[in-house]
């Protein structure tokens, strides 16, 4: 029964991390899948040093704008399918999804948008949030059963998630109507694998590092690993690595056991 040992980081950007030792710390933990967010770089900025790590296929997704979002898998294991995009060119332009389906489960690899900058990006992210919960209905309907989201989600759940929820209860990434639609994915049969094995407060994937947040953890929660229900029982492990530094965000990890 093979185990499937994920992690998710949000890296904010690869070569940036890359500098800081990253490469060294990918072959110390040696993941069955590694899913980066926020890599900002197109494949042809990037050396073999990342695109040709040794015991892993990679495969990456970039947008249009360059220096700006991006996503990347490295996978021991091979795919049967890669997929970039939801299929939707005002989402597929900005290089956020990648969908890798494995004989056990088909994963995605996303980097939700940050809604912060205004209005108009906050509505741009409760659309993409709402097409993103469409296509996992149509892949359910087609008969795919074992899903597995991970990424940085930008938006702390619920009060627990983030050290101050009364101060930023106004702010992106804490709104109700986003809070609502992580109730949405819940609702849709889809358990927080790092809830199900941690129930307390001060767990946190992202701090702001110009106030130096990260020393205080005065911290948001907002990475995170989903499974649909019927992989509910082959959840092993999830946690937090707090712990690993080069990047404003920390590594997020789940393990399946088939």
């Amino acid at each position: 029964m093979p185990d499937y040992r994920l992690v998710s980081w949000n890296v904010n950007g690869i070569r940036a991390v890359e500098r800081k030792g990253f490469l060294t710390w990918f072959k110390e933990q040696s993941p069955d899948v590694l899913c980066l967010q926020e890599t900002k770089a197109e494949l042809s900025q990037l050396g073999e040093t990342l695109t040709a790590v040794p015991g892993y296929s990679a495969d990456f997704c970039w947008g249009e704008r360059k220096g700006y979002s991006g996503v990347a898998t490295y996978s021991k294991r091979p795919a049967l399918s890669v997929e970039r995009g939801f299929g939707q060119a005002e989402f597929d332009r900005e290089g956020r999804i990648l969908v890798h389906r494995f004989p056990e489960f088909t994963l995605f690899n996303i980097y939700f948008p940050n809604g912060k900058s205004g209005p108009e990006r906050l509505d741009y992210k409760m659309r993409f949030y709402d097409k993103f919960l469409s296509v996992l209905d149509a892949r359910r309907k087609k008969g795919e059963k074992n899903l597995v989201v991970c990424g940085d989600v930008n938006t702390a759940h619920k009060e627990i998630d983030l050290a101050r929820p009364k101060e930023n209860r106004k702010i992106s990434g804490f709104l109700p109507q986003e809070c609502a639609w992580m109730d949405k994915l819940v609702a849709a049969g889809f358990v927080d694998t790092f809830r199900q094995f941690e129930p307390g407060p001060g767990h946190y994937s992202w701090w702001d590092m110009q106030s130096r947040a990260r020393e205080r953890n005065v911290g948001w929660r907002i990475d995170y690993f989903f499974v649909s229900e019927p992989l509910k029982g082959n959840l092993k492990a999830a946690a937090i690595r707090p712990e690993v530094m080069g990047s404003d965000h920390c590594p997020v990890e789940a393990t399946l056991r088939f």
